[in-house]
């Protein structure tokens, strides 16, 4: 299978995986929601994760590819709030931790398009 092919397996695989973690450990995700989105951190740690199940199962369906690919896209850049409060909250953790949280942070931009990417070959193949 060529890498272009792949890459929405790839991509729905990554969403799937983080999807689940959320439900596997929702107290690590609860810690990143920013206290100003109302409702209980855990009720956005699940939502996120069903949301992240869902854009998984989208993108790997050719059928729903595209349009599952541009709400990723979305999704990523909607997430970004929890991935900054994650890092600033890890501020004063050992250093390795510290920087991978800030490190985390650069990597939104290759997720994005990333996701953009496949929605783009999904256009050409509709």
């Amino acid at each position: 299978m060529p890498r272009s092919e792949r890459s929405p397996l790839l991509l729905a695989g990554l969403l799937a995986a983080a999807g689940v973690a959320h439900f596997a450990a929702p107290r690590s995700f609860d810690a990143t929601i920013p206290p100003a989105l109302p409702g209980s951190p855990r009720a956005w740690t699940y939502g996120s994760g069903v949301a992240e199940l869902a854009l998984a199962a989208g993108v790997a369906l050719p059928r729903t590819r595209k349009a599952a690919a541009l709400a990723t896209a979305a999704f990523f850049v909607g997430v970004f709030p929890a991935n900054v409060k994650m890092a600033l909250d890890w501020r004063d953790r050992p250093t390795p931790l510290r920087t991978a949280a800030f490190g985390r942070l650069p990597l939104q931009v290759p997720l994005v398009l990333w996701a953009r990417s496949v929605a783009r070959s999904a256009e050409g193949r509709s």
